[in-house]
């Protein structure tokens, strides 16, 4: 993959924060390698790619301290996780800048995705708490 990193975020949670599920549209797409420094999460990456034979599809991975693993979610994809432990600190790269006005979400509670967040009560921004439900979701992606 040819890609150029251009901006590194960071965030520190404790257990049973949930984030997501965000994306940002054209022409600010970003693509994102994610990864837990500490603690571990439960990571979601769903496709709303219009064209996508897996439109509406999700996967699901642990990240943690432990296993080392990272992900690559592409542009077209909304993306979350959920803190499991306390003090997580999750880091990702950015193919572009944040775009504050570019900036979208699907509900992470859509009852028609039935996503398996791992936590049963989770804490939310008030952004995430009003993001679209996944059946009233119209994607900027083709």
């Amino acid at each position: 993959m040819d890609l150029e990193f251009v901006q590194d975020n960071q965030s520190l949670s404790q257990k049973n924060i949930l984030r997501g599920l965000h994306y940002q549209t054209p022409p600010y797409a970003q693509g994102k390698l994610v990864r837990v420094i500490n603690g571990a999460v439960r990571d979601v990456v769903l496709d709303i790619r219009k064209s996508s034979s897996t439109f509406g599809q999700f996967k699901v991975f642990d990240l943690t301290e432990q296993n080392f693993e990272m992900l690559y979610v592409p542009p077209g994809f909304a993306h979350g996780f959920a803190t499991l432990e306390d003090h997580t600190i999750f880091t990702y790269k950015c193919t572009d800048y944040y775009n504050p006005e570019s900036e979208g979400g699907v509900l992470w509670s859509s009852p028609e995705l039935e996503i398996p967040w791992g936590i049963a009560d989770p804490v939310l921004s008030e952004k995430d708490k009003h993001l679209t439900s996944f059946s009233d979701f119209q994607s900027p992606f083709d």
